[in-house]
């Protein structure tokens, strides 16, 4: 092998062990936007474990009543139902009052996270945020 393919196999091993691989975990992703979503759920698949993807708050509501995830990353602003009435619901559920609930949003007031806090959120991701900020957070709940 030259230099440059060892090198690149060495970072590839870093890049592995920085990543920690999970057994499965089912992470619901709930944001409007598609291109968050596909970032979030795609950085959650090369980490190992399952993204399921919501475009809204009913549309989360759904998928959680099909199966209850180990972790729901929130969107606060979307149409239909915010992030917080959706918290607060979940929250109100014996099925889903545990599940760790990570608003993330671009609001990044002190107004915004207590509110965050008082629907029953776990953590408060502000964006933009980088792979390295969601996966600490994620692993936080999920270890």
């Amino acid at each position: 092998m030259d230099a440059l393919a060892v090198r690149l196999a060495e970072i590839e091993d870093q890049e592995k062990d920085t990543e920690t691989k999970a057994e499965g975990k089912k992470i619901l992703v709930v944001d409007d936007s598609p291109t968050v979503r596909k970032l979030i759920s795609g950085k959650l698949e090369k980490c190992g474990h399952e993204p399921i993807c919501a475009v809204d708050g009913m549309d989360a509501l759904a998928k959680i009543n099909e199966e209850v995830p180990d972790l729901i990353l929130l969107d606060i602003t979307m149409p239909r139902m915010d992030g917080y009435q959706v918290c607060k619901l979940i929250r109100s559920n014996e099925a889903t009052k545990d599940v760790p609930v990570v608003m993330i949003s671009g609001k990044d007031g002190f107004f915004d996270k207590v509110r965050g806090r008082m629907a029953g959120t776990s953590n408060y991701i502000t964006k933009p945020f980088g792979p390295e900020t969601l996966m600490k957070t994620v692993n936080e709940y999920i270890q």
